[in-house]
């Protein structure tokens, strides 16, 4: 199901010279405030590094003059970028005097994407991402093949150590540009990569830009290598979305449209689940908090599903419209536009702001789904259908999800009968314990400061809400305790500003059960309140596995592995150790100093870094389909040491 229409033909630029280059305002403050530029200097700012070079050599793709990227991981950790594309210009710069290499690595906002005929659709909007990429680096060293010829030159935290030579020949047709730096450590709190979220990164790439190739190679420890190309792009991203779930419709509706403003491609397909997962992209950056782009897409997708449900006479005139919530569950989509002057907000460019998209897409997608509708019926009648099924589920939620906010919000003392409150107002400094079980809530009750730490037990394992529509959700005590607690609401009504704790800490045995609780309530955040794990007011308490004793003096230990450790180190001659199973197992003197003590506990922060794992992980782990959920449990099960 393909709908394709377009008002203007390519028109890429042809020539890429020094004069494509303009200079924008000069590098300054990168090493004083890394972070304005790369979002931060933990493992994060370090990949931002990669994505900053690698983001140059896709635009070079989408501009049509490469087609193959490799990325290297070398054992010192420093990385090499490789593009065939057409080389950065080494002619000078008329304004900064540089040639037009030393101008981009070394001068902020400058480069071949501010209307100077370079680029004609670019990622790199801001062009600040070589030069600060060098400000941060111990060292880096450019090659540029082009015109038969081999540059190179070399930087040290930004200074050029040499002048741009000529240092060989190359056969004409070569060309391209290599990049590799070694990370400042004096910038950075980590060197270390993770393999697996730069994988995902290249995969969303090479989805997006059909035709590169891009091969990732980690020669760290034993090695590892992948390498991705999509020749169905999007369509196959939506089906790699959907592979863990039954799809509605056999095939992903497709859009693609171009107008001289912008380029839209949309790829959607419906499942039997619950939720919605959509993922966004402006110049092949993945715009994580959506923006114009996405509200388009919305408002085409209900408003076109509303219309088709009346004229087919699915919704009688006394019906009510389906609502945005009602069309988007169990929808699978992806969004990429392409436009010459994209406005997002900061340097990690998380939201679009372009106006005039949201009239691009919505008319794009308005005009193909409403052709793919007409043309297949069936189709038509199973995606509404499943909408109005999401409708009734919503109308028998709305009592129950309007007692849970009114009781959370309007009552502020009528909360959970089992809720040991904490005496401070202020939520920046309030914390709440999620524990299992009255035994585990006891001991917390006991040992927590009553002045800001607040416990909520839970009686047994809560709902699983990856098989369960809002209106069971609702009717489980438990999470109606969670919500009431909380004091947001969630979904669509989730109010920030009402969040009555700052840290919220879900506190379970470290055991099978306990496991299985942790992610049950993690499956119910991530499902039905993102925000908290958003704005980082989520965390996993550690309690110790082992308490040593060896004379008057006692050791905690949080693992199986810190057991080994410390008898590696250790004899165990007139050694007691204890297993904790439970939490009620420890006393409250105990529970206070190992897990709830600020000044000693060890907490883990909920973070969602890769949007599409997490989602295939929910999914296979708490979904209805057993065969996935066994594979991963086969798969992984020396990687975990369970105690049954």
């Amino acid at each position: 199901m393909t709908t394709t229409a377009s008002k203007a033909s390519k028109a890429a630029a042809s020539t890429y010279t020094a004069d494509n280059i303009q200079v924008l305002e000069g590098l300054e403050a990168v090493r004083r405030r890394p972070g304005m530029y790369i979002g931060s200097t933990d493992q994060r700012g370090l990949h931002h590094l990669i994505y900053e070079i690698v983001d140059n050599a896709v635009d070079e793709a989408m501009a049509g003059y490469c087609d193959k990227v490799i990325v290297t991981i070398r054992p010192d950790s420093s990385v090499e970028v490789i593009d065939n594309g057409r080389g950065i210009p080494v002619g000078k710069v008329a304004k900064t005097g540089l040639s037009a290499v030393e101008t981009v690595l070394t001068v902020l906002h400058a480069g071949g994407k501010f209307g100077g005929g370079g680029y004609k659709v670019s990622g790199g909007l801001h062009g600040v991402g070589a030069s600060v990429v060098n400000a941060l680096s111990e060292s880096m060293h450019v090659e540029v093949k082009q015109d038969g010829a081999l540059w190179s030159q070399d930087y040290s935290r930004g200074v050029p150590q040499n002048e741009l030579r000529k240092t060989g020949k190359v056969d004409r047709n070569d060309t391209g540009t290599t990049i590799s730096w070694m990370p400042d450590s004096e910038m950075f709190e980590t060197l270390d990569y993770d393999f697996d979220v730069l994988a995902q990164r290249f995969r969303e790439m090479a989805y997006l830009t059909k035709g590169l190739m891009i091969q990732f190679i980690d020669l760290r420890d034993d090695g590892r290598e992948r390498s991705f190309y999509f020749d169905s792009g999007i369509q196959a991203f939506v089906r790699q979305l959907n592979r863990t779930r039954t799809a509605l419709h056999p095939d992903p509706i497709y859009v693609a449209y171009e107008t001289e403003e912008a380029a839209v491609e949309v790829a959607l397909q419906y499942n039997d689940s619950f939720g919605e997962v959509v993922h966004s992209f402006a110049n092949v950056i993945k715009t994580i908090d959506g923006g114009s782009h996405v509200t388009g897409f919305r408002t085409a997708l209900t408003r076109v599903l509303n219309d088709y449900a009346r004229k087919a006479k699915i919704l009688k005139d006394n019906d009510a419209n389906l609502s945005g919530d009602d069309v988007r569950e169990g929808l699978a989509a992806v969004i990429s536009v392409k436009i010459g002057e994209p406005q997002f907000e900061g340097q990690t460019k998380t939201r679009l702001g372009n106006p005039e998209v949201k009239g691009i897409v919505e008319g794009a997608v308005g005009n193909a789904l409403s052709q793919t509708l007409e043309e297949n019926p069936g189709i038509a009648r199973r995606i509404i259908e499943k909408s109005l099924t999401a409708a009734r589920a919503r109308e028998a939620a709305r009592k129950a999800r309007d007692l849970v906010q009114r009781k959370g919000v309007l009552e502020g003392s009528n909360l959970p009968g089992k809720l040991a409150d904490c005496s401070e107002t202020d939520p920046e400094k309030c914390e709440l314990y999620i524990v299992e079980g009255d035994s585990a809530g006891g001991s917390a009750k006991a040992a927590r400061d009553r002045r800001n730490q607040a416990v909520l037990p839970l009686r047994g394992k809560i709902l699983n809400v990856e098989k369960a529509r809002l209106d069971k959700m609702l009717e489980n005590e438990q999470i109606r305790n969670i919500i009431t607690a909380l004091g947001t609401g969630f979904g669509e009504e989730y109010n920030a500003a009402k969040l009555r704790y700052h840290k919220i800490i879900i506190m379970t045995d470290a055991d099978v059960d306990g496991a299985h609780i942790r992610t049950l309530l993690l499956t119910f955040f991530y499902r039905f309140m993102p925000e908290v794990i958003a704005d980082s007011h989520l965390f996993i308490a550690q309690p110790p596995l082992y308490s040593v004793t060896r004379g008057r003096n006692t050791t905690w230990l949080f693992d199986d592995r810190a057991r080994e450790e410390y008898f590696k180190e250790h004899s165990d001659k007139g050694v007691s150790m204890q297993r904790y199973k439970g939490l009620g197992e420890m006393n409250a003197e105990q529970l206070w100093d190992t897990t709830m003590n600020p000044a000693n506990r060890q907490l883990l922060r909920v973070e969602v870094t890769d949007a599409e794992l997490a989602d295939e992980l929910f999914n296979t782990l708490m979904g209805d389909d057993v065969a996935p959920r066994k594979k991963f449990i086969t798969t992984h099960a020396l990687e975990a040491n369970l105690d049954i």
